[in-house]
């Protein structure tokens, strides 16, 4: 796979990171703690290694939170807008990256879902919805 270069930030620009090298996995995934954490229906997330990644401003306003049962579960978060931040999994083996958090295209699409057994029971897939490209205006 090619190296890749990407940054990414929170909402209020506080917390700013860049990812690089080879980019790994993208994937979105439906557990029920991602449907939480992203308060969607699957989140969208990049795995990779350790050393491609690097805090470039504000690490003092990341914030984590470890669910206790979870062998490789955490999340992270901004403590200025509550963004969701990239976060070492408990192993200390991989980084997730909450690619909704990215800055530009990071060079790989999504190549899977994982977790589907346990999808939203509502979740309908994305593709066989209206598209519009603003917000839709309501007809009378």
């Amino acid at each position: 796979m090619p190296e890749r270069k990407a940054t990414g930030s929170c909402l209020c620009g506080e917390v700013s990171y860049e990812v690089s090298g080879n980019l790994g996995i993208f994937q979105y995934c439906h557990c029920s703690r991602c449907r939480k954490i992203t308060g969607s229906a699957h989140a969208a997330n990049i795995i990779i290694a350790p050393d491609h990644f690097r805090w470039l401003k504000g690490e003092e306003h990341v914030g984590r939170y470890e669910v206790p049962q979870a062998n490789h579960f955490a999340t992270s978060f901004c403590k200025k807008c509550g963004s969701s931040l990239p976060w070492m999994a408990k192993s200390g083996k991989s980084i997730v990256i909450p690619a909704g958090t990215l800055d530009e295209h990071p060079g790989i699409e999504p190549m899977q879902n994982i977790f589907c057994g346990s999808k939203a029971d509502w979740y309908v897939d994305a593709s066989t919805l209206s598209h519009h490209d603003k917000f839709p205006i309501k007809k009378k």
